[in-house]
């Protein structure tokens, strides 16, 4: 009998897992991406011998599939997605697809800010109490990698809507939403709404087995739970108002209800992750591990020793009493008001880069109170001088991550902190985001 061909477009780490696992389950797997394939994803293929090709798709060969795989990084609109939808061949996610080959259960963590932190912070909680748990999605190796090579009974998994976007059938566990704010909206027809029930397919396919964990501050979120069922136990967590079942902040300490006759309580200053937003996604972590009966001396003792990844928040070092810190990861105007609002005054802010439509009015409130110079880093970066000219003193253009940080390091006095959080994607002068914290860090370690 002849084998089904299942057709994978994108050769970085989620098309080369989705590779690696059809290829286990029996089908004839073709490889294509329009781009060039990184050389440590070719020689796994190479390895593997999985067809592949690179700077192209062949029509021809894509559309003998049955199935197609496709990277969340590839928008609907592009033409060979339009000729396999044409054809009426499925379109689906790595996630949905290696979802069919595990029996784990998944605790999935979307929201537009702080679900790398938080997917981390939980898998921290979860495997320092001893489960057998897997870390996937956005964030580290693939998921169908790791479900073809490993035998995990949980994985936390990062979701982000791009993914749910081609997920059907997948039934999150646990669904973790933390927030909803414009982000991407080049890919929803600049419509909030349309992005908004994007996050909400998290929960598509709960049963009153399964559980939803949101947040009960976030506008947007209680917008769209008026319009979509949600047929799972729901916790939410508020900083704002008492919550009977969840999560809620009251004189500064944490309360986590989830089995009345065993609450957690513990105060904020014992978090290792500071700042306001950061006690949400400690709340939303919390709470998955209340559900998953960890004992409250753990989840004390993982919450106090997280530390968190690199180019989110990262202190690089002090020099002459001024803190960098690398928030490369900031990629949205969102991120970057979080990173503002968890540091103090006197902020020296390199931000710029390719702008995905962004509104910097939610910014302007807290760069008044803040930062005393913008030092912009991109190739075009008229939108910050209209947005901030009258908000800031000195604004000044750079083109590279050393030339930033030199005039930073002019600017900024004693008890200042020069702060990269840049609001924008980094492919103007960078190769990604991480690329562009790491030329930071080494030109802070120059100074």
């Amino acid at each position: 009998m002849e084998k089904q061909r299942i057709a994978i477009l994108g050769g970085g780490e989620s098309g080369v897992g989705a590779a690696m696992l059809a290829q286990k389950q029996g089908f004839d797997v073709f490889l294509s991406d329009f781009g060039a394939i990184p050389m440590q994803y070719k020689e796994k293929l190479q390895e593997l011998n999985i067809p592949f090709e690179e700077n192209k798709h062949s029509q021809a060969e894509i559309l003998k599939a049955v199935e197609v795989i496709k990277s969340p990084g590839i928008p609907d609109t592009a033409g060979i997605i339009k000729e396999i939808k044409a054809k009426q061949i499925p379109v689906v996610s790595e996630i949905e697809f290696a979802k069919r080959y595990t029996n784990a259960k998944t605790i999935c963590i979307t929201g537009s800010n702080g679900k790398t932190t938080t997917t981390m912070l939980t898998y921290h909680l979860l495997k320092n109490a001893g489960l057998n748990i897997g870390l996937a999605g956005n964030i580290g190796h693939s998921f169908a990698a790791q479900v073809a090579t490993s035998d995990f009974d949980w994985y936390v998994l990062e979701i982000s809507s791009f993914m749910l976007d081609d997920m059907y059938d997948f039934k999150a566990d646990i669904a973790v939403l933390l927030n909803i704010t414009p982000d991407h909206l080049d890919r929803y027809d600049y419509k909030l709404d349309n992005y908004a029930a994007s996050k909400m397919r998290i929960v598509q396919n709960q049963t009153s087995d399964d559980i939803f964990i949101y947040c009960a501050d976030d506008e947007e979120t209680l917008k769209a739970l008026k319009s979509t069922k949600v047929n799972s136990k729901k916790y939410p967590f508020s900083i704002r108002k008492k919550i009977e079942a969840g999560a809620y902040l009251e004189d500064n300490n944490i309360h986590i209800n989830i089995n009345l006759n065993d609450p957690l309580i513990m105060s904020i200053t014992e978090l290792a992750l500071q700042g306001k937003h950061n006690i949400y996604n400690s709340m939303a972590s919390g709470i998955v591990a209340k559900v998953l009966d960890i004992r409250n001396s753990s989840i004390r003792e993982s919450m106090g020793d997280f530390r968190n990844i690199e180019h989110r928040l990262e202190h690089v070092a002090k020099i002459s009493g001024v803190d960098y810190i690398n928030d490369s990861k900031a990629t949205n105007v969102n991120s970057t008001w979080y990173a503002l609002e968890s540091v103090g005054e006197g902020v020296i802010l390199i931000m710029g880069g390719v702008d995905k439509g962004n509104d910097y009015d939610m910014l302007k409130d807290m760069v008044r109170q803040k930062v005393k110079a913008i030092v912009c880093l991109g190739k075009d970066n008229k939108r910050i001088h209209e947005a901030f000219e009258d908000d800031v003193e000195i604004i000044v253009n750079t083109f590279s991550a050393h030339e930033a940080v030199q005039v930073a390091y002019h600017l900024a006095k004693k008890g200042n902190t020069v702060l990269l959080s840049p609001a924008c994607a980094s492919f103007d002068l960078f190769k990604n985001y991480e690329d562009r914290g790491n030329q930071f860090k080494a030109a802070v370690k120059e100074l």
